[in-house]
């Protein structure tokens, strides 16, 4: 069974990912302590939902990034280094910083991070980890079970 939802694209592209799904906020500094070359574990103890599993080249699903001023440069910094998501989902409108690393990793590395946001509620209610996510370049997302 499939779900569509549309959402506003922030940075385009087209992708086919599992999904990893975080019910509450994503502090992005908190998350990436042991970022290294093509690995990350989500080090994060205050999300259950996300702390101890892998956020390398999944479509990482969430209602907003939450913590300190140095989100947008942390998810750069993760894409200069391959350790990054391969999409943002956003069911919320996206903060300004996050939307900031999102861009600069799409123009100055080459790991972009096709990511949509104000993909809305019935989004992150329905979106289980593990399933796949289809991210279209016009902010569609195709979610199958």
């Amino acid at each position: 069974m499939e779900k569509i939802f549309k959402g506003r694209t922030v940075v385009p592209g087209t992708v086919t990912l599992k999904a990893l799904v975080s019910r509450g906020g994503f502090n992005t500094l908190a998350s990436f302590k042991d970022c290294k070359q093509g690995k990350n574990v989500c080090t994060d103890q205050n999300n259950a939902d996300l702390y101890g599993k892998s956020t390398v080249g999944v479509a990482l699903c969430l209602p907003q990034t939450i913590g300190s001023t140095t989100g947008g440069m942390v998810l750069f910094n993760a894409a200069v280094i391959g350790c990054n998501p391969g999409a943002l989902l956003f069911s919320n409108p996206i903060d300004s910083l996050a939307a900031a690393g999102a861009i600069l990793a799409s123009v100055w590395t080459p790991n972009s991070m096709p990511t949509v946001d104000g993909l809305g509620d019935e989004f992150l209610q329905y979106v289980k980890d593990g399933m796949t996510v289809e991210i279209k370049e016009d902010g569609t997302v195709v979610v199958t079970d």
